[in-house]
């Protein structure tokens, strides 16, 4: 079941992402995110948070249509993201996107970014989107779709991955050893319509982008 949320963080509407939000089985907004979906005119099938965040005008416009809401205590050791992806894992979501998880919270987008791990470990297909990436976290394979010229970059976030194999890319790899700090694996860029990324061992975050 694919399954979309959406928090609080930077989002532009545009058609992809529209299209993305009223194709999917399960949305889920957290929070704040739900000034995201009212602006679309879009209704969730549920919003989770503490809703420290979410405006009391949002709030009472969902209550109105009787969106089912799950409240949490603000003293919590999870994010409200974080309460989402439990809660879509819980009711058999089996393909992830979220969106408004990146924007001027560095710790934020960080955490969202590494909320990516857990999936990726469960065999979950997940990612990120927002106007100009698209943020996988990979621990064995994935390929991704995109256009000439857009830019791919690996960052190893273990001390080493092994076996990078990389393919469809300006700059292929084969069985290569890139360490954590190291810049080599950014700004490769698509030949074609289909790149793909390979490891043996270790943990890479893989990013699509625009200028």
């Amino acid at each position: 079941m694919k399954c979309i949320i959406i928090a609080n963080g930077d989002l532009e509407y545009t058609n992809n992402i529209h299209r993305l939000i009223k194709n999917a089985q399960l949305i889920i907004s957290a929070d704040g995110g739900a000034r995201h979906l009212r602006a679309l005119n879009i209704l969730p099938h549920i919003m989770i948070g503490d809703f420290d965040s979410i405006s009391p005008a949002d709030k009472l416009f969902f209550k109105k249509k009787h969106v089912k809401i799950l409240i949490f205590p603000s003293r919590k050791n999870h994010t409200d993201s974080e309460l989402c992806v439990s809660w879509a894992l819980e009711n058999n979501a089996t393909d992830i996107t979220l969106l408004g998880v990146t924007g001027t919270r560095m710790d934020h987008t960080l955490a969202n970014i590494f909320l990516l791990k857990k999936l990726a470990k469960l065999h979950i297909p997940a990612r990120i989107l927002n106007k100009n990436n698209e943020i996988h976290i990979v621990t064995d394979f994935i390929e991704i779709k995109g256009r000439p010229k857009d830019f791919l970059s690996i960052i190893p976030v273990t001390e080493k991955v092994t076996g990078i194999t990389l393919k469809g890319l300006e700059y292929p790899l084969v069985n290569a050893t890139i360490k954590m700090g190291s810049s080599l694996g950014v700004s490769n860029y698509f030949k074609g319509a289909t790149a793909s990324v390979s490891i043996e061992k270790g943990i890479l975050i893989v990013t699509k982008s625009t200028d």
